[in-house]
């Protein structure tokens, strides 16, 4: 309906152009809305207001010389004006209900496009380190960014899913430190954990497999030599730093790489399992590690240094970020030698750029909000145009289990698992509920709400009303009758209550909100529609029998009911959510 109504607005401006009666030189963009009220019509727009600046003519006038174009019979009904400037529609019903064929002839391709045109697209997401479980603030980036890839498929984009695995660092050596200890324990070692290093009970559980694979392996002379603990927290870090040496030093480097690896595999598998169960799937997973192996950090530097943002100083290499946007110069390589995090960073983005994505993406946790600025700055000087990477942000969520906030530490090892939150409120309200909200906003997760069965539950609600359109067609077949759709096609005409047309006006808006979702990077829209979808088939449902003696009409109301189920289904589908036939 919407693309109908485009051209026949666009066609009544540049009549009204070329006559000369309104004196503009393009087109104005033209959106066309629902109106906030069903008696303003089925649809909406403001271009008359646009218009009025420009061609110097209150908009109420410009409105009223182009309604006075707009008319289409069959399609049109009524054309109305209204203060300061709006036109609106009133559709003729068979135009409205001419989306119900559509809805049933496509199926799950409905609500699906060409717009992306195939355009090769990297979403990169979660890409938690993995020194622990995912826990519920990952989940938010799991959900978003699994949606958001959905979404960009389902409107034609070619996406790649990838999850970056921060193999290398410092934390991962904290971690294997961490676990080491917690070996050591085992083989009847009096050590202590120093401060800053991983407390979680899941360190133990790797440490005991660790000592049922290797046994006393790991158990040197001198192990427990470790350095004094710290005295004072300014000193914290420098005994962990210390300890981390004398762990590679007691091991040796080839020992120290087994422990290394068996720590970051042990968690990244849990991770993989963890994601897999909820839902998330990547079509790549991408080692830190081999950026070094295969010449990728160098190569990055190399450019860099060549093009002349790279300078020495204080022993450091420097990058001459301030120059291109950020707000200080950054160091890329230590004065010992070592690389920094922002290092792996560039030469990550350089090869994600190579490997041919026309479009990346990376959904980050809103506290890297500060890497931004230098990430973009390195792409620049790499050559990369601005606007081919795109970074969006994603709030930390907040549980509340009987109207109290859950409290949480991942380093002390306090936190709520991502796993433990699906189990216990289940993966279709926790996928839900994490993408209800703009993932910029902060997301307040009510654990005791999600798992309720009432209309205050959206999950729930939206399923209950797919289930209720399978338990009309259950009875129907319980009642010896058929459902025939060639037959209830031909009968939609029947439908002429406001609540049917309002069905089907709302079933068309659907392919649009997921390209607006899509576009917008915002699925929080699509939960929106279900809902509304979902009320309104409840209402209609509520105040209008389905199985009425009159053959055509049942079967009409059926048609209508069978699209609504479809659009369900979709929806839920690139939401990650079932759509269930019994509930």
């Amino acid at each position: 309906m919407k693309p109908r109504l485009h051209q026949l607005i666009s066609r009544a401006l540049t009549e009204l152009r070329d006559a000369g009666t309104l004196p503009i030189d393009s087109l104005p963009e033209i959106h066309i809305e629902p109106p906030r009220h069903a008696a303003h019509g089925d649809l909406s727009t403001n271009v008359a207001m646009l218009l009025a600046k420009p061609c110097r003519k209150p908009p109420l006038e410009i409105a009223k010389l182009l309604a006075g174009r707009l008319v289409a019979p069959g399609f049109i009904e009524k054309v109305d004006v209204a203060p300061p400037g709006f036109i609106n529609f009133f559709l003729n019903s068979g135009a409205v209900l001419d989306v119900l064929p559509q809805v049933l002839e496509d199926g799950p391709r409905f609500g699906t496009s060409e717009v992306g045109g195939g355009r090769r697209v990297q979403v990169e997401f979660v890409s938690a380190n993995p020194t622990g479980p995912l826990h519920v603030g990952h989940g938010r980036g799991a959900a978003y960014g699994a949606v958001l890839a959905n979404l960009l498929s389902a409107v034609g984009y070619e996406v790649c899913r990838e999850y970056y695995v921060n193999d290398a660092g410092r934390q991962m050596d904290i971690l294997a430190l961490s676990v080491w200890v917690r070996y050591l324990e085992l083989c009847d070692r009096k050590v202590a954990l120093p401060r800053n290093c991983y407390q979680g009970e899941y360190v133990r559980d790797i440490a005991s497999a660790l000592h049922a694979a290797h046994g006393s392996r790991f158990d040197h002379a001198d192990a427990a030599s470790f350095p004094a603990p710290a005295a004072s927290d300014e000193e914290v870090e420098a005994v962990v730093d210390a300890s981390i040496e004398h762990c590679r030093r007691t091991l040796g480097d080839a020992e120290y790489r087994t422990l290394h690896a068996f720590g970051c595999q042990s968690i990244l598998d849990g991770i993989k399992l963890d994601l897999a169960d909820f839902g998330v799937e990547f079509d790549n997973w991408y080692s830190e590690r081999s950026l070094v192996e295969q010449g990728l950090f160098g190569k990055a530097l190399d450019a860099l240094r060549a093009s002349g943002y790279i300078y020495v100083q204080g022993g450091a290499e420097w990058f001459r970020s301030s120059a291109l946007g950020d707000e200080k110069d950054r160091v890329v390589v230590r004065d010992n030698g070592i690389p920094t995090y922002f290092a792996s960073d560039i030469a990550y983005h350089a090869d994600k750029f190579d490997r041919g994505f026309e479009e990346v993406i990376n959904v980050w946790g809103a506290d890297h909000h500060g890497y931004i600025p230098r990430v973009k700055a390195a792409l620049k000087a790499l050559g990369q145009p601005d606007g081919k990477l795109e970074i969006l942000l994603v709030q930390f969520a907040t549980l509340y289990r009987g109207g109290e906030k859950v409290q949480m530490s991942t380093r002390s090892g306090e936190f709520v698992t991502l796993r433990q939150l699906f189990e216990d409120v289940g993966r279709d309200a926790a996928r839900f509920y994490y993408i209800t909200r703009r993932s910029d906003q902060h997301l307040d997760f009510d654990l005791d709400l999600a798992k309720t069965q009432s209309q205050d539950n959206l999950v729930y609600y939206i399923q209950y009303a797919h289930a209720r359109i399978c338990s009309v067609f259950r009875q129907l077949a319980q009642a010896g009758q058929h459902y025939d759709e060639r037959t209830a096609l031909a009968a939609i005409g029947r439908l002429t209550e406001k609540r049917e047309h309002a069905l089907a006006a709302l079933i068309a808006r659907y392919p649009e909100v997921i390209a607006t979702a899509a576009g917008q990077r915002e699925p929080h829209l699509v939960a929106n529609y279900l809902k509304d979808l979902a009320t309104d088939f409840h209402g209609f449902y509520n105040t209008h029998k389905i199985m009425v003696d009159d053959p055509a009409l049942r079967d009409a109301r059926l048609a209508l009911a069978r699209a609504v189920q479809t659009v369900l289904a979709n929806g839920l589908g690139l939401l990650g959510v079932s759509a269930p036939a019994e509930m």
